[in-house]
């Protein structure tokens, strides 16, 4: 596993741990479930 640091600005740090909270995970679980979903978008395009 990699460890990548981001930088984001304080607000925008601060709506994504709010919907971590309430969905009851991290905002690392929440960054990585969002690339999930962007690389399976971006595999659908490329093969149709």
């Amino acid at each position: 596993m990699t460890a990548l640091t981001v930088r984001l600005p304080d607000d925008k740090y601060r709506r994504l741990k709010e919907v971590a909270h309430q969905r009851g995970t991290s905002v690392n679980r929440l960054i990585d479930e969002m690339a999930t979903l962007m690389l399976a978008e971006l595999d659908a395009e490329t093969r149709f």
